[in-house]
């Protein structure tokens, strides 16, 4: 396949502090990657590189000619005054600025240039493209598009920065946190856009189902390089295992090495010049090798919570509107110690409503809230950060506690505490405001954490979090003694998180359901299934109802009754779609051994080959039926 994007040598500094030196790899055509890393190792710097946002200090990228790039920042900017359609419709592709204005001019009811810019749109076959337009806004729901986007608040912007970039259509896409301020739905729709979509991508993402199903590359930043794993998330897991394993040996077997040749160093030291010079230099490379940490930074986490009493808290027939929407009607629940609860529901639904009436900065308009009387709450919410950019970050610790209850009888001062929380000592002393975006979210949960709470609430907690620190926090919560509550998009998140959920169906009602997510996903399943057959049983019985009875003279002469016009029309329209049928099994047959198909174009031809033989297999049923009905 062709090379679209080639890197070469890459090196870049922030500050004082290397990032990554010689970072060398490259994408081919159709590739779909993701890159993982710790947060602050680099991540979003190099896709602003990649991307041309940003220049490094050493090292060249280099993009295949012709090819179109699309980005989407971790948090898109867009110029005051400008409305959602204009972000949406900023590239320079000329078929987007022609869908853009006839889009206006229906709106504006303005039938000359209507009946003009269909001309345009006919001549540059632009309404396939206004179609896969208007879907994506759709799945997106971006609606209000004459709404100014300083309106909009980040998770909206979000969302319209994303669509931007969709509707471009462009070669490579490169994406950072798509899936950040989306909703379940949204998240199921795009991770079907990109696995079926031609461009190649390259991403950073925390949500590891999303990072499973859509890619077939990982490149991981680690100790300022990068390595390469060609598979997906799974595969990634299992090899970067080996991978650690493997370079903790070789540490080993430096150190040991290393004590024969420090002893070799030292004897002798007047003859030290006359010694073999490649020796030497073998010694110090020794040395370097032997230095490196062989155990992973890890956080335990085992933060004492305060005690929890009998009675938690109860929500006795609470309801809530806004403005004539229903958010929460006659909810009822009462929270027991050790309960792990996850909320699913749409964006807007009310599910951050639920969150402000349980700690009291909401009242319901109806029902009552009934705390316990030990309850503490720790609240880390979506759009929580409110750290002073201006302090150091053992400030920021120390300035709630000069030391930390760890639980079984263990005390930690505010520096222990940074290092269990990845924040090594160099960093104690930064200022805030150089800290990335998940480095300032780590620094957050810690102070929610910190202050022993015996009732967490997560809203939206995996957002700009790495991997590595999300896989702590789900181990430090199956161990939490009190009680979770969980706003989450990250179905990986809440299937080792939670063991029931709350889930916001619309119009104030929320349904309690005993499981995770994948278990809820199987009975929904289940239920549409049963809904279908259902329909198809009642669509027949009332088909057999209507239908004319034959009466004996029809049949004893041993001949079928006559073919009615509906049945006729449908036999000539299954005999057409058939053909057409045929015709596209065909064409995958010849595609799918041709060779050249990539691993994507594979999966996705074989799967619709599938599809398609079960639907000629059941349109031969019905035309055999059809078929042997008298003409």
């Amino acid at each position: 396949m062709a090379n679209v994007l080639s890197v070469e040598a890459l090196t870049h500094h922030w500050g004082d502090i290397r990032l990554f030196e010689g970072l060398t790899f490259g994408l081919e055509e159709g590739d779909k990657a993701a890159l993982i890393a710790r947060n602050g190792t680099g991540k979003t710097t190099l896709l602003n590189i990649l991307a041309g946002k940003l220049v490094a200090d050493a090292g060249q990228v280099t993009l295949r000619s012709g090819i179109k790039v699309g980005y989407l920042s971790q948090d898109p900017v867009y110029a005051p005054g400008m409305t959602v359609k204009e972000a949406v419709f900023s590239g320079d592709n000329g078929v987007v600025d022609l869908v853009r204005r006839y889009e206006t001019a229906l709106e504006e009811g303005d039938q000359s240039t209507i009946g003009r810019l269909m001309e345009q749109m006919d001549a540059l076959q632009a309404w396939d493209y206004e179609q896969r337009v208007k879907q994506v806004l759709n799945q997106l729901r971006i609606t209000r598009l004459e709404q100014p986007v300083e309106q909009l608040s980040g998770g909206q912007l979000k969302r319209v920065a994303l669509a931007a970039v969709l509707v471009e259509e462009p070669d490579l896409l490169i994406l950072d946190e798509p899936t950040n301020h989306l909703d379940l739905d949204m998240v199921d729709w795009l991770e079907d856009y990109l696995s079926r979509n031609r461009a190649t991508l390259l991403m950073v993402t925390h949500d590891r189902f999303f990072l499973d199903r859509v890619c077939n590359t990982i490149f991981e930043m680690d100790e300022q390089s990068l390595f390469r794993y060609q598979g997906n998330y799974s595969y990634f897991l299992e090899k970067r295992e080996e991978r650690v394993l493997q370079r903790q040996q070789e540490i080993e077997r430096a150190r040991n090495l290393l004590r024969k040749e420090q002893d070799w160093m030292n004897r002798m030291p007047q003859a030290r010049a006359t010694k073999a010079k490649y020796r030497i230099d073998a010694f110090y490379e020794l040395k370097e090798v032997a230095g490196q940490k062989t155990d992973e930074a890890a956080l335990d986490l085992n933060i004492q919570s305060a005690r929890l009493g009998k009675k938690v808290l109860h929500l006795e027939d609470i309801s809530k509107s806004f403005d004539q929407l229903e958010l929460i009607r006659n909810f009822s629940h009462k929270f027991v110690k050790g309960e792990r609860i996850g909320i699913l529901g749409k964006n807007g639904s009310g599910k951050s409503t639920l969150l402000n009436i349980l700690t009291g900065s909401l009242q319901p308009d109806a029902g009552r809230v009934d705390p316990g009387e030990t309850l503490v709450f720790g609240y880390y919410r979506q759009e929580g950060i409110q750290l002073d950019d201006n302090k150091k970050v053992i400030e920021v610790i120390s300035e709630i506690a000069e030391d930390i209850d760890a639980g079984s009888g263990q005390r930690m001062n505010a520096a222990q505490f940074l290092r269990y929380f990845l924040f090594p000592n160099e960093m104690h002393y930064v200022q805030v405001r150089k800290l990335s975006g998940g480095e300032k979210k780590r620094l957050y949960l810690m102070t929610v954490l910190m202050r022993n709470p015996n009732f967490l609430i997560l809203d939206e907690p995996t957002n700009d979090l790495d991997i590595f620190t999300l896989g702590v926090l789900e181990d430090y919560l199956a161990r939490f003694e009190g009680c979770v509550l969980v706003v989450s998009h990250d179905r990986y998140f809440l299937d080792r998180v939670v063991d029931q959920l709350f889930v916001f169906k619309g119009a104030g009602e929320i349904k309690n359901f005993p499981g995770n997510y994948s278990q809820y996903q199987e009975f929904e399943k289940k239920a549409e299934k049963a809904v279908s057959a259902r329909e198809k049983s009642n669509d027949a019985a009332a088909t057999d109802k209507a239908a004319p009875r034959k009466s004996k003279s029809a049949t004893d002469n041993g001949k079928p009754r006559k073919m009615t016009f509906k049945e006729k029309k449908e036999l000539e329209e299954l005999e057409a779609a058939m053909a057409r049928l045929e015709d596209e099994k065909s064409e995958l047959e010849s595609a799918l051994s041709s060779g050249s198909l990539s691993a994507e174009e594979l999966q996705a031809a074989s799967e619709r080959l599938g599809r398609l033989l079960s639907e000629l297999d059941n349109s031969e049923m019905r035309w055999l039926e059809l078929s042997e009905l008298g003409q």
